[in-house]
């Protein structure tokens, strides 16, 4: 069976593209190398948390339109959509890992034909797409395949996490093309579900589009952070400091908070920093900025564990931001991992998103997964590191006579 649509990596990003692709009518394939992920899926399940995304998922498969498989099936048009995370290199540099990306064309040159879209939606490096084009080609001579003209471009997603399914029909997007006729072609596939303006480029400047977006956020941040540690230093409080600031009708600054997480903003800026070191000092700055600022919390626990007994150190939050599941490069993950490796004490994890206890912390072993209350009723350190909704039911006279160390201005 030939799919109108077959999409590689059914992530975060991968399966609400595909789901709402199917539910808008097409044929979708979507493909993943976990086994159990596959399972899940095909029985309309959901494997993270997503809000409403389960709805989206179950109406796709139960529709007919959407199968899962962990090897690629023949479509009109391929999106990958797998993680672009990036290793460090023997001097500490940070080197974008486009190993996925390479296994993912790999994977689907067997399959392409003459004519069909392939679209690289993972956040990648500026060139990325050509390289995709590239090793597609590649594999296609090595297995005696004949060459075969497609049309390649990027797309990249712009969700928010929590917010996916609004902001994936209404945000606007860009489809950068390898030629005119690929940025156009893509644009044409998107519309069948965005509500937003789709611009037409050319591959390359869609790639920067998307590591500039998440740059400037960054850097942001990393001003607001360095206000924070600034005004501990002269005991000012930074929240206070911001909220007056910020009445000047052309000064927005955002709130600081224990550092950067997620797949896009903590990762996206080495991109470019790597692409053209010589001339981002100030976006490297922000990196790392931003990359130092789980190391001051620990440093503010320590201190306050240093003065206790057997402290017991309840850390709120592990998400890399409020109301998700999502782990990925989270500071807060971070810091509870140096507190616990430390040894500065008892450590209680609470996240409320999640059903068990991370491997990760798990095999430090001193390392508890608790409840929001029996934690803060416990502890004598709360360090608050991620501002869930769930925790604004916490009595607040439970932190009578505890150090509380709150990251994100939330018991202010």
């Amino acid at each position: 069976m030939k799919y109108d649509v077959c999409v590689i990596g059914l992530g975060y990003i991968g399966l609400p593209t595909a789901s709402i692709f199917a539910t808008r009518g097409l044929k979708v394939f979507g493909v993943d190398v976990r086994p159990d992920v596959v399972e899940i899926i095909n029985a309309g399940g959901l494997h993270f948390h997503e809000p409403d995304l389960d709805v989206l998922v179950r109406a796709a498969v139960q529709s007919g339109n959407l199968r899962a498989g962990t090897g690629p099936q023949p479509a009109d048009t391929f999106i990958l959509a797998v993680p672009t995370p990036f290793s460090v290199g023997p001097k500490g540099e940070k080197i974008p890992d486009l190993s996925y990306v390479e296994q993912a064309a790999r994977g689907i040159a067997p399959h392409v034909a003459a004519g069909n879209l392939v679209i690289l939606e993972s956040t990648s490096p500026v060139g990325t797409t050509e390289l995709m084009r590239d090793w597609l080609t590649d594999e296609r001579k090595k297995r005696g395949l004949p060459a075969v003209e497609c049309l390649y471009a990027h797309c990249p997603e712009r969700v928010l996490p929590g917010n996916m399914l609004k902001e994936l029909v209404a945000n606007d997007r860009i489809a950068g093309g390898l030629t005119p006729e690929a940025g156009r072609v893509a644009k044409e596939l998107y519309q069948r579900f965005c509500t937003g303006e789709i611009f037409v480029s050319d591959a390359r400047t869609a790639e920067m589009a998307k590591l500039t977006e998440n740059s400037f956020r960054d850097v942001n941040i990393a001003f607001a952070n360095e206000l924070s540690l600034i005004c501990e230093r002269l005991n000012i409080d930074v929240w206070e400091l911001i909220k007056l600031a910020n009445r000047h009708p052309r000064v927005k600054i955002l709130q600081p908070g224990p550092g950067v997480g997620g797949h896009c903003i903590a990762v996206d800026p080495w991109f470019i920093v790597h692409s053209a070191p010589e001339v981002a000092p100030l976006i490297r700055t922000a990196r790392e900025v931003n990359d130092s600022k789980p190391h001051h919390i620990v440093a503010r626990v320590k201190a306050a564990a240093a003065k206790l007994k057997d402290p017991v150190i309840a850390c709120l939050g592990l998400a890399f931001k409020a109301d998700i599941d999502d782990l990925r490069e989270s500071p807060a993950m971070e810091i509870t991992a140096e507190i616990a490796h430390g040894k500065l004490g008892r450590v209680l994890a609470v996240e409320p998103h999640v059903k068990t206890l991370p491997a990760s912390l798990a095999k430090l072993g001193n390392v508890t997964f608790a409840t929001a209350e029996d934690a803060v009723k416990q502890a004598d350190i709360i360090v608050l590191l991620v501002n869930h909704r769930p925790f604004t039911a916490i009595d607040r006279a439970l932190l009578r006579d505890k150090v509380v160390i709150d990251t994100r201005g939330f018991w202010r």
